[in-house]
């Protein structure tokens, strides 16, 4: 958005310094100056259309920029190719794991580490005898910032979700309520043909797919969107037209006074 804001203010002041060179002269104007207003007029007008497009889910920054505009944006936009290959093979295998193989949390960890201090027990005392240096077991240590920085942001989101159910359920908002009810209901039918898991895996896989082709494609799905929204928006009006407008409102408050 500021980079087009850019854009028209600059095809503006080009448009006033040629306005005020035609102006201040009596002389004929050149066809090669008139071209050149013409070009700057179509400019500014493209550039204004261009700034005041539609974006999806009122977006005004880069997709990049969207996702934090650091390492993390990097790995789900695939900037980085080896950190989000990473990630998500290291996802996949988590899931092969739970999901096909059949592998439980606390088995899972319990085996893992049974072969891992296994193996070090034995290379410690095994290098006795091979003249080798025991291995050098590095010091594990979680730094208190990061994890209270993470539980106060997890806070102030759980606690922004609480006051946003409590302004749904005061009934002030029905569509907003509508929208809620329409979005949990479809995720218990999802609930239905997946578990737990299998979600959050595909959720992964869909946050490393959707955002990079958006990125890359951005126009075509604005104006898609854009479509469909004045489709939703259509529909919307016929029912509340139909239906909700029909619903009484406000009947027991003025009973009461």
């Amino acid at each position: 958005m500021a980079e087009h804001t850019e854009e028209v203010k600059a095809a503006e002041s080009l448009m006033d310094k040629i306005a005020d060179k035609i102006h201040g002269h009596d002389s004929p104007v050149s066809p090669a100056l008139e071209s050149l207003h013409e070009k700057a007029v179509s400019s500014g007008h493209s550039a204004s259309l261009k700034a005041k497009a539609y974006r999806l889910f009122g977006r005004e920054k880069p997709v990049h920029n969207v996702f934090g505009g650091g390492k993390a944006a990097d790995v789900f936009l695939w900037r980085d190719k080896k950190g989000s290959a990473s990630v998500l093979i290291a996802i996949t295998i988590i899931w092969v794991f739970f999901e096909l193989l059949g592998y439980h949390l606390l088995t899972l960890l319990s085996h893992c580490l049974i072969l891992g201090l296994a193996m070090l027990f034995l290379w410690s005392n095994a290098s006795t005898f091979i003249n080798k240096s025991p291995p050098r077991i590095p010091q594990v240590k979680i730094p208190e910032k990061p994890v209270l920085q993470i539980a106060s942001a997890i806070t102030i989101e759980i606690n922004r979700a609480f006051v946003i159910l409590r302004e749904i359920a005061s009934g002030k908002d029905l569509k907003q309520f509508l929208s809620v009810i329409a979005g949990l209901w479809v995720l218990s039918i999802l609930g239905k043909w997946y578990n737990f898991l299998t979600l959050v895996y595909i959720v992964v896989v869909l946050l490393f797919t959707l955002p990079v082709f958006y990125e890359k494609y951005d126009d075509q799905v604005d104006a898609l969107a854009e479509k469909a929204m004045i489709e939703i928006k259509k529909q919307y009006a016929v029912f509340d037209a139909k239906v909700l407008s029909k619903v009484p409102k406000g009947q027991m408050k003025d009973k009461k006074t």
